[in-house]
């Protein structure tokens, strides 16, 4: 990145921090926290810096979320919804195998973003080891959503194995999420996209 390219993404930073100040003090927490977790993670980031960086006071942080790990949970809420917004829509609107296809183009494109960092939830998965906790349950109810998701398309598209399938495409994406991360998304995207095909087409 030349200085330029850095200047451009300090002003972008700083736009989008301005916007933000304009928010509900909830929202603007929830911005601020999406933002700091996905690129920093979430126990590097601790409740001053996200009160400093929304522009709230103590009280009012408190006065919405009781503990640092509630806002953890509405920001993974909110990556939730994004990406049901993408998936589900695809899943309603196309036949069971053009969905899938279009479900992963989607995630390919998604790891080509500019300040892709992998998945949210796998990220936070990896710093709350206690299964039980609200982080994690909200984890794993992501993840079922995904894997019902795959599983229903299969199922409609006559697959004779669409629990098993969904599993093994979910985890494409868990690897799809890793290598657009440390090996860059250009070389992940025709693999993945490849063996995506070669699992559904098995229906």
């Amino acid at each position: 990145m030349g200085v330029s390219d850095t200047a451009q993404t300090t002003d972008a930073t700083r736009t989008t921090v301005e916007a933000e100040r304009a928010l509900p003090p909830r929202e603007r927490l929830v911005r601020a926290a999406s933002r700091l977790f996905y690129y920093e993670g979430v126990r590097a980031i601790g409740v001053e810096r996200l009160i400093s960086e929304a522009a709230v006071t103590k009280a009012t942080f408190y006065r919405h979320f009781a503990a640092k790990d509630d806002l953890v949970v509405a920001y993974l809420e909110t990556k939730d919804a994004y990406y049901k917004a993408v998936a589900e829509p695809l899943a309603a609107a196309h036949p069971a195998a053009e969905a899938i296809d279009l479900i992963f183009e989607a995630i390919a494109e998604h790891a080509r973003e500019r300040g892709f960092r992998g998945s949210p939830f796998m990220n936070a998965a990896a710093e709350y080891p206690d299964a039980d906790s609200p982080v994690r349950l909200l984890v794993t109810a992501h993840r079922e959503w995904q894997r019902t998701l795959f599983r229903d398309l299969l199922t409609e598209l006559g697959h004779p194995a669409p629990e098993s399938a969904a599993g093994a495409l979910l985890m494409l994406y868990d690897g799809a999420m890793v290598a657009g991360q440390l090996d860059g998304p250009a070389s992940a995207r025709k693999t993945l996209l490849d063996a995506v095909r070669l699992i559904r087409s098995r229906g």
